[in-house]
């Protein structure tokens, strides 16, 4: 931890002059004070802006003291490691924080709480106070008033608690925590997103790592994950939080030669899989003494895939709450499906890849031989069933992410879509809401306007 003496010592190390900079004579010693702290050099967040001016020494014919935020205090709790997600404010609840007793301020969607640092103020509590529970971003632009210097910006960053919510938030400076709300609808705080558009707009890779501390999308994300050090947690947190990669392609995971194995086009999943199950209802229509009767079983099988699907996908691949808190149970549960969370529109990971497919295909048929042991041809009858729902499931959840459909597909691409950007506990069903309504999963959206 940085004490007051050692920041002190590498000042004078660094730039002795820097302590005999007062921003003017009536307040040397609260200027010495405030630079101790604001020096760059010790800084380790720096709050990302687009037009944050160079570091310039303060002028001191400025009329007016410049609005910097406080220094990082020890008592001072803010997350600076990864550990949870700043909670969201609407813009009431921003303007209520404006007293001596709670002042926050906000820059754009990032909300900061100034409280501590009224009294240490060059300029006086007052200059503070009158910005108190508003938008200081033209402010701390304005040289007119005063040239920020770099510091400011960085010890910023140590007083971030949370973002700025709704239409206000979202109009402050056209972005939201990902990738961007719509104008007039209330923000998800868990998600970071308004509407399914939110999805599609391309996440500002720079700021979002810089925020959250989880990804960069510029690099491989595997071993990200693998080296990130992060709890179950925040990771549950951060992944269930969607990102857009630059336009819709598709983030590196691997990056080297096995990057194309990661990648699978959505034709290939009926290239590959319905001939095998054109050849099993072939082989195992011998064991039959009427088409109706096999095609009875296949149906069966159909059936019983939409409650697979439900299984699967609420209790294999949202397995949140026993997953193992460490890299190889997050990792896993990255690669299966925690990247379709995390960039829920890249096309090439949507579909299963056959790979993946086929280890968990592999015990449903000896599931289907032992349950329907008695018949070898019902079971293969009733288990080409069930694959030819898989490949309806997969067309249709890549359908539903990247395709115009008819007017029910609509709702039913509303409905999946919800489970991305609004509650990712709930809606499993993708092909059908049926099991969804049957074990009181179903999703129940509710738009909230702002005050």
């Amino acid at each position: 931890m940085n004490t007051p003496e050692k920041i002190t010592a590498k000042i004078r190390q660094e730039d002795p002059l820097e302590l005999l900079n007062p921003y003017r004579p009536s307040c040397r010693v609260v200027s010495v004070a405030f630079i101790l702290f604001c020096r760059p050099s010790f800084s380790v967040h720096r709050l990302q802006t687009r037009s944050a001016p160079p570091l310039i020494l303060p002028d001191t014919s400025a009329s007016r003291a410049p609005l910097f935020p406080r220094p990082l205090l020890p008592t001072l709790a803010v997350d600076t490691m990864p550990g949870r997600t700043l909670p969201s404010f609407t813009a009431a609840q921003v303007a209520s924080h404006s007293s001596a007793k709670s002042c926050y301020v906000t820059v754009g969607r990032k909300v900061y709480d100034v409280t501590d640092f009224l009294d240490a103020h060059p300029g006086g509590s007052d200059l503070v106070l009158e910005y108190a529970g508003k938008d200081i971003e033209d402010i701390l632009k304005d040289e007119s008033s005063h040239a920020h210097s770099e510091a400011a910006y960085e010890v910023l960053d140590d007083s971030l608690v949370g973002f700025l919510a709704g239409a206000n938030g979202a109009a402050a400076n056209g972005k939201a925590t990902a990738n961007g709300a719509a104008n007039g609808k209330e923000v998800n705080p868990r998600t970071g997103m308004s509407s399914e558009e939110d999805l599609s707009k391309d996440t500002d890779i720079a700021d979002d790592y810089k925020t959250h501390k989880f990804l960069d999308l510029s690099k491989p994300l595997l071993m990200q994950v693998w080296n990130g050090g992060f709890t179950k947690e925040f990771y549950l947190e951060q992944v269930h939080r969607p990102r857009h990669y630059r336009g819709g392609a598709s983030a590196p995971l691997f990056g080297n030669f096995l990057e194309p194995l990661s990648k699978t086009p959505w034709w290939l999943i009926p290239i590959m899989w319905v001939p095998p199950v054109v050849y099993g209802l072939y082989i195992s229509s011998e064991g039959f003494d009427s088409k109706i009767t096999q095609a009875l079983w296949w149906v069966s099988g159909l059936a019983i895939w939409t409650l697979l699907e439900y299984i699967l996908h609420r209790f294999l691949f949202h397995l949140d709450e026993w997953l193992p808190d460490n890299r190889v149970g997050l990792t896993m549960h990255f690669l299966l499906h925690g990247i379709h969370h995390y960039l829920p529109m890249d096309k090439y990971r949507l579909v299963m890849p056959p790979t993946l497919f086929i280890a968990l295909a592999t015990p449903f048929w000896k599931l289907a031989h032992t349950l329907f042991y008695w018949d070898w041809s019902v079971a293969t009858t009733v288990y080409c069933g069930g694959i030819f729902g898989y490949i309806c499931y997969d067309l249709t959840h890549y359908f539903l992410h990247h395709q115009n459909l008819p007017l029910w597909y609509k709702q039913l691409k509303k409905y999946h879509l919800e489970h991305h950007f609004l509650d990712y506990q709930n809606g499993f069903g993708v092909t059908s809401r049926f099991w969804d309504t049957v074990f009181g999963t179903e999703l129940q959206p509710r738009v909230i306007k702002t005050q």
